[in-house]
């Protein structure tokens, strides 16, 4: 197939997810914010002591190794301030080895198609592209952060306090493409997140042998696409496959 048509499919696939995402996800979002999942105060007058801040407890700043950083279904929404931006990038950027599997994942994949063919298929060639991708996605997860603490968008994925498959599906699809603000409340596009993505892959093509940086960027993007959509509907539905897990390791014994 030629490489104008394998471009124009991939283009193709990306429009279908987004309207996938528009079409299933968006609504869910529009109508339910993240702060509804938050308990009413108390109406019976009687005084309590206020409930300790998640912040405080840590269940803002959660990596999964599979699918990235993530607030669970009962913890609320809170913002990040910049301390708690930076842990969670270095989470997710070097001290989870979640980040270092995406690589091997991909740099295997490289090695299997050759790619680049003059990298040549022994050890020595892996071992370039064991370190391009780490480069690539070290690159690319920092500049996400920081465009997301300068612009105060949400990081993380927060799992849907809808149910239902195809509701929570269309979530896990939408927040690939838009996120919330520093209120928690209000949806923005994720425009870090992509625009992180296409830098990485152009910087990346910096070294290798042969330059198509358009290319480049735009695989680099499009594999965003892909990847974070598959992260985000392992990470809706992991409480349920843990569940199933457990039973059949129960039964088992």
């Amino acid at each position: 197939m030629p490489a104008w048509r394998q471009r124009r499919n991939l283009h193709r696939v990306t429009l279908w997810m987004i309207f996938l995402a528009g079409l299933l996800g968006f609504p869910c979002l529009a109508q339910q914010s993240p702060q509804d999942s938050q308990p009413a105060p108390s109406q019976t007058g009687a005084q309590t002591s206020p409930p300790a801040s998640s912040q405080d407890t840590g269940q803002q700043i959660n990596v999964n190794w599979l699918y990235g950083a993530y607030v669970p279904k009962e913890v609320p929404l809170e913002s990040l301030n910049g301390h708690q931006r930076v842990k969670l990038w270095i989470r997710a950027t070097f001290t989870t080895y979640g980040i270092y599997i995406k690589t091997a994942f991909f740099s295997i994949s490289d090695q299997i198609r050759n790619s680049p063919p003059e990298w040549g298929d022994c050890w020595e060639g892996y071992g370039k592209r064991v370190a391009s991708r780490q480069g690539q996605f070290v690159i690319q997860n920092s500049l996400g952060a920081l465009g997301d603490g300068l612009l105060g968008y949400e990081p993380r994925y927060n799992r849907c306090q809808c149910n239902g498959f195809w509701s929570r599906t269309g979530h896990a699809v939408a927040r690939n493409f838009i996120t919330y603000d520093r209120t928690e409340t209000k949806i923005r596009p994720r425009i870090p997140l992509y625009v992180a993505a296409f830098a990485a892959g152009v910087i990346a093509d910096t070294w290798m042998p042969h330059h198509d940086w358009l290319a480049a960027g735009g695989h680099s993007a499009l594999t965003q696409v892909g990847f974070g959509i598959a992260a985000n509907f392992v990470g809706e539905f992991w409480p349920e496959v843990q569940r199933v897990l457990k039973r059949n390791k129960k039964s088992g014994n």
